[in-house]
């Protein structure tokens, strides 16, 4: 079973990964096609698919570490070492919603660079 849940971990951390590089490569095609066709907001599609992707991955990344550490390895340190994670993957979330929708993820409309 250790085997099993240790392996379904990793799949999902190569899932997230998998999402990153698909996404930035259909991205960039996707980018380039809509420059050469002179495409209004060409530029904040592509970020708003790459930003997406990576707010999806971190999503992935977090299921991987709880998995891990709470089927695997429940100690102090491991639940400790989780939690500084999971606080780093929230602050880094929310960097890439600002980013992408321009106002924090608690509140409702766009902040003051609107789209």
């Amino acid at each position: 079973m250790h085997e099993w849940i240790d392996k379904a971990s990793l799949g999902i951390e190569v899932l997230a990964v998998a999402v990153i590089v698909i996404s930035v490569i259909l991205g960039s095609v996707r980018f380039l096609i809509q420059m050469l066709r002179h495409e209004a907001h060409s530029y904040r599609a592509f970020k708003d698919m790459i930003g997406r992707a990576l707010l999806l991955a971190l999503e992935f990344l977090v299921a991987a570490d709880v998995i891990r550490t709470v089927a695997l390895d429940l100690t102090p340190r491991n639940i400790y070492m989780l939690g500084v994670l999971v606080l780093i993957r929230t602050f880094l979330s929310w960097s890439v919603v600002v980013e992408i929708e321009g106002h924090w993820p608690w509140h409702s409309g766009p902040g003051p660079e609107t789209k």
